[in-house]
């Protein structure tokens, strides 16, 4: 977006919507505006709600609100991310409304959540594909996208190693009031949406977990606004509660504290897809 920003040829329209703007989540939009962007539409589409149908309306919500929102900003082009609810029904609306789509990070493959269907959708609907890996490139592909459209360009969320300045461990603890005075874990586990098994009972086989390693101290961040997420915040601050000295739960790092957590710590624990691209390489 800073290099969107920094182009002569470009202008750069921001619509924000899900958790960024939800105080329970943390209410992260503000970080994007202490960034410097300034956010063209924010479309409200969470529910107090914890179900599939929950997240079903909530896309229904999106489809409303960004239809309003890109009928009144025309972009000539739409960046999308990943996976998410939010993501498809930007996605849908564009469709409709002739906006062409750039996806980014197209052809992974998520086991146990219904981000997988999602993100194949999502293809479907972009026009151009910029993929991390040649192997995610041929599978949009074998999805039946023209070849010269699909272009391999890699994680280009990893740049912010090489262009962010991260923070010292003793900043991050400061930044956090949080004295890291031990080794420590950097927790985060999301609901696996395709799963039989419920989300407390896979979180609190974690935590049993967590409670083997005594002599770390535990960053714990909340989950996603998927259906189940909101049933694993409470399991996750009665454990923050009951260890206040070891453990800290926290609604959002942010990105370059997370990017610093990651460097300091002793171990990444559970199910974030930052575990398999950030956190190989800071």
């Amino acid at each position: 977006m800073k290099d969107i920003q920094a182009d002569e040829e470009l202008k750069l329209q921001l619509l924000v919507t899900g958790t960024h703007l939800s105080p329970e989540f943390g209410c992260t939009y503000q970080q994007i505006e202490q960034d410097g962007f300034t956010i063209d539409e924010k479309i409200e589409i969470v529910l107090s709600s914890d179900t599939a149908v929950g997240v079903a309306k909530s896309i229904g919500l999106g489809v409303l609100g960004f239809a309003d929102a890109l009928s009144r900003l025309k972009p000539d082009m739409l960046v999308i991310l990943g996976d998410r609810f939010e993501a498809l029904a930007v996605a849908q609306t564009a469709m409709v409304l002739r906006i062409p789509i750039v996806h980014l990070h197209g052809g992974e493959i998520t086991e146990g959540a219904y981000d997988d269907a999602i993100r194949h959708a999502i293809s479907k609907l972009s026009h151009i594909h910029c993929t991390s890996t040649s192997e995610y490139r041929n599978r949009v592909i074998q999805l039946g996208e023209a070849p010269e459209r699909v272009k391999k360009v890699g994680a280009i969320g990893l740049d912010h190693l090489t262009r962010s300045q991260l923070m010292t461990i003793q900043e991050l603890g400061e930044s956090l009031n949080f004295p890291i005075i031990k080794p420590y874990l950097l927790v985060t586990y999301h609901p696996v949406t395709l799963a039989e098994e419920d989300p407390e009972r896979s979180f609190n086989a974690l935590l049993e977990a967590l409670d083997e390693f005594s002599e770390h101290q535990i960053i714990l961040t909340y989950p996603n606004a998927d259906d189940g997420g909101r049933r694993i915040i409470p399991l996750l601050e009665s454990y923050a509660d009951k260890y206040p000295k070891r453990v800290l739960a926290i609604k959002s790092l942010g990105q370059i504290r997370y990017l610093s957590a990651v460097k300091y710590a002793a171990a990444v624990v559970g199910n974030s897809s930052s575990g398999i691209i950030e956190v190989l390489f800071v």
